[in-house]
């Protein structure tokens, strides 16, 4: 007789009492344990070293971290991709300190995507260099000199401003983000010459991070730290290291243009992890827009089921995707437990970024410590911050990708290799959810993305050419090597570059690093601000300022409501006072979109699909407020300046008769097409490493670039971030898992779960489900037949 393991029997709890006919889970799984293949320390690591590492239990190393630090040390470029909790922090930590103590001038790079990584490997370096500098009582004063002299120091947008010329002048291993290396250390490089004379190691940890105009924008970034770092006399490796990445050595090498090899067989040990996937119940006698039934939210479910597992005394990371998800979650949480169990109340908190840094620090320790049992969070805690014994984690709703799927489920089990843990996905009310809880293998079977990145992207380029002229000469090889020929001639006509004998030079009175952020927000910052205490909230970048803190909007701030009042894009400002309503907001915005260039094209009889680049007009025209319940309370019109963005779009064009010979009349035809857009942007995410809000749509029965009925799909970034290109790679996977996912849901005439979107300008009207299906079904057999 099976014994339930930890995670089976804190699912069966949470489920306790519901009908087995109407049960929320629609799929559980259970990933098997695996024992470790151990390998022997490398010759060239120094005994004391060895020792530190045996004082924080680790006597002997597992082979995938050998394998990688030989390749490094050795001189290669290498990616690491094993699991979470896979120790692979030791294996850039053993060439980088073996080399930093043989070599008294030796100097390292760790890069992370987020503040709280890259604080969390500090203190582990740390502690290592502490333990190791005491590893034998009877070492002499130099040695332990040398290890607790390696200085590893934080260099990033909390360092204040005296610890950071200390860290210029004395630190050996600088802590930082690709952020502060492109705006406060390669503008300055000139004051960091010795570090990048000396320059042995970078490491870019949780590489699969970098995708998208994130990733594109980091890929010249280390480019240009890598020329820079050579023109000093340094000739770095770089040690790249992910949970979740396909294709790890390729990622790399597009990261940094050079060669890299790879090293994936993860040899450590883990325990044994029940997955469920978890559908919730649609609420009885509750409508959304038009009437459509509407489920409980992914916030709600998730919010009792951190509750309940709290109670249960399992260590809990609930997830959210935005950062109003996870105040709303936590503090719904807090909620049920004052109810239930009051003294666990303060045991649970949010955690995000956006947050000042002493109350990320303050989060921080207090999760370290066990102090707090339930955090609701964004993806802050995705990446490799060591939180030791988790017990379980939920993911309320899915994060956009199976990378960053399995990044959130890793979480759980942390240090936990005898024991069970588990992992909850909790579907939102979205096309791309209701398929994959009915559809396990496209998320459980299914290997992770290939990272999608554009460093050609004119839009992203020529500002990184800027920035690489300002810092040092563009050579011919080097315009060559980022295909930036083009982009250099458009620059030097434009009077920005000036060519001399030595190469390409900024232009006088030009200061391009400022003018770059590298996260692909658009126009600088804007503070939030509570007018009744002049604190400060947060920020939020101006281009999505209009649709998340316009006037009206909820804010929410550690577990606080403020709404806006105004809204300064001039002065940068969002002025807000405190209020506990009981709605939410979402923004609505009209678009637009005109026709630059055609890129491809693949002709399939009366169905034309085109990768194409467009110019995009939206323009932010009111919001709704909406009851927790999910019901719609109002509308509310506003009146905001438009913005046109320059990016590419898939697009497809269907003739009159081919609609109306597979059943969809004239009349019909607006609101089948707007549905069907609504689905694929939706499902889009399946094919591309994305989410729903990094892509945007719109649908006319009549363009006026195509005298056609039209259905574009665009990325949401200037210039694009390769979502379009990747949804005309796979029109085909693309819109049949579309059709599926439209064809399978239970309502009758469109619901979120379907072609409903939380973001259309048009308020959801008109929509035809069936229309969508007619359309869509026409688009498989019309592309299949041709393919």
């Amino acid at each position: 007789m099976h014994t339930p393991t930890f995670g089976s029997e804190l699912l069966r709890r949470s489920i306790a009492g519901t009908d087995p006919s109407t049960s929320p889970v629609t799929h559980m799984s259970v990933i098997g344990s695996r024992a470790a293949t151990f390998a022997d320390w490398p010759e060239w690591v120094p005994a004391d070293l060895v020792a530190a590492f045996g004082a924080d239990g680790i006597d002997k190393p597992w082979a995938h971290q050998v394998t990688a630090a030989e390749h490094a040390f050795q001189g290669k470029h290498v990616a690491l991709c094993t699991g979470t909790a896979s120790g692979k922090s030791l294996a850039y930590q053993l060439p980088i300190v073996t080399t930093l103590l043989k070599d008294p001038n030796a100097t390292a790079l760790y890069l992370s995507p987020t503040k709280a990584l890259g604080a969390d490997q500090i203190r582990s370096v740390t502690s290592l260099l502490s333990a190791a500098g005491d590893s034998r009582r009877g070492a002499a004063a130099g040695v332990r000199r040398q290890f607790t002299h390696l200085q590893p120091c934080a260099y990033d947008g909390d360092t204040d401003v005296e610890l950071r010329q200390w860290a210029r002048a004395h630190s050996r291993w600088i802590f930082t983000n690709p952020d502060m290396l492109h705006i406060g250390i390669l503008s300055g490089h000139a004051r960091w010459r010795h570090f990048f004379r000396h320059l042995r190691y970078i490491v870019v940890d949780e590489a699969h991070h970098y995708r998208g105009v994130f990733g594109s924008h980091t890929a010249l970034v280390l480019r240009r730290l890598l020329r820079i770092a050579r023109s000093a006399g340094g000739d770095p490796v770089v040690i790249a290291t992910s949970a979740t990445m396909a294709g790890p050595a390729e990622a790399l090498t597009r990261l940094i243009g050079e060669p890299a090899v790879a090293v994936t067989e993860d040899a450590s040990p883990r325990g044994e992890r029940t997955v469920a996937l978890w559908e919730p119940d649609s609420l009885p006698a509750v409508t959304g827009e038009n009437g459509a039934p509407i489920r409980r939210s992914a916030g709600s479910e998730s919010a009792r089921l951190l509750a309940d597992f709290v109670v249960e005394g399992a260590r809990t990371l609930c997830f959210q995707r935005s950062r109003r998800g996870v105040e709303l979650t936590a503090r719904q949480a807090r909620h049920l437990l004052a109810q239930t169990a009051p003294e666990l109340v303060d045991r649970v908190a949010a955690y995000r970024a956006g947050y000042l840094a002493d109350d990320r620090r303050r989060l921080e320790r207090a999760i370290s410590d066990g102090e707090l049992v339930g955090v609701a969070t964004t993806n802050a805690l995705e990446l490799g911050v060591d939180i030791s014994g988790l017990d379980a984690v939920i993911v309320g709703g899915y994060p956009g990708t199976v990378a960053s799927f399995w990044q959130q489920a890793g979480r759980a089990g942390r240090q936990r290799t005898s024991g069970d843990s588990l992992v909850v996905l909790v579907a939102r009310d979205d096309p791309l959810d209701t398929y994959l809880v009915h559809h396990p293998d496209a998320l459980l079977g299914r290997p992770v993305e290939a990272t999608v990145t554009d460093p050609a992207n004119p839009y992203i380029l020529k500002p990184h050419l800027l920035c690489a002229a300002a810092e040092l000469p563009l050579r011919e090889e080097e315009i060559t090597a980022w295909d930036a020929t083009d982009a250099v001639a458009e620059l030097t006509a434009e009077g920005k570059l000036k060519r001399r004998k030595a190469g390409w030079y900024l232009a006088a009175g030009i200061e391009p690093h400022a003018d770059i952020d590298i996260r692909g927000g658009i126009g600088g910052q804007v503070l939030i601000v509570d007018t009744t205490t002049s604190q400060l909230l947060g920020t939020v970048d101006s281009g999505r300022a209009m649709s998340t803190v316009h006037p009206g909007a909820l804010h929410i701030h550690q577990g606080e409501s403020f709404v806006v009042d105004e809204l300064d894009l001039d002065d940068g400002l969002a002025l807000a006072h405190p209020e506990e309503p009981d709605w939410t907001t979402s923004a609505r915005e009209l678009t637009d979109i005109s026709i630059t260039d055609v890129v491809d094209r693949r002709d399939c009889g009366d169905l034309a699909v085109s990768l194409v680049e467009v110019d995009v007009t939206h323009q932010v025209v009111g919001y709704l407020r909406t009851l927790l319940s999910g019901e719609v309370l109002d509308a509310v019109e506003l009146d905001m300046p438009a913005q046109t963005l320059s990016t590419r779009a898939v697009m497809y064009t269907l003739t009159p008769e081919s609609l109306e010979d597979a059943g969809v009349t004239i009349g019909d035809f607006p609101g089948a097409l707007h549905a069907a857009e609504h689905a694929a942007i939706g499902l889009l995410p399946l094919v591309a490493s994305c989410d729903r809000w990094d892509i945007g749509g719109l649908s006319t029965n009549q363009h006026p670039d195509t005298g056609l009925p039209t259905v574009f799909v665009y990325d949401g970034y200037m210039g694009g971030a390769g979502f379009a290109d990747r949804g005309f790679a796979t029109f085909d996977t693309w819109i049949a898992a579309t059709r599926d996912a439209v064809a399978s849901c239970r309502c009758e005439s469109g619901c979120p779960s379907c072609v409903q979107s939380p973001k259309c300008g048009n308020g959801n009207d008109p929509l035809d489900k069936d229309g969508a299906i007619k359309v869509l079904t026409l688009l498989c057999r019309r592309y299949s037949k041709d393919d």
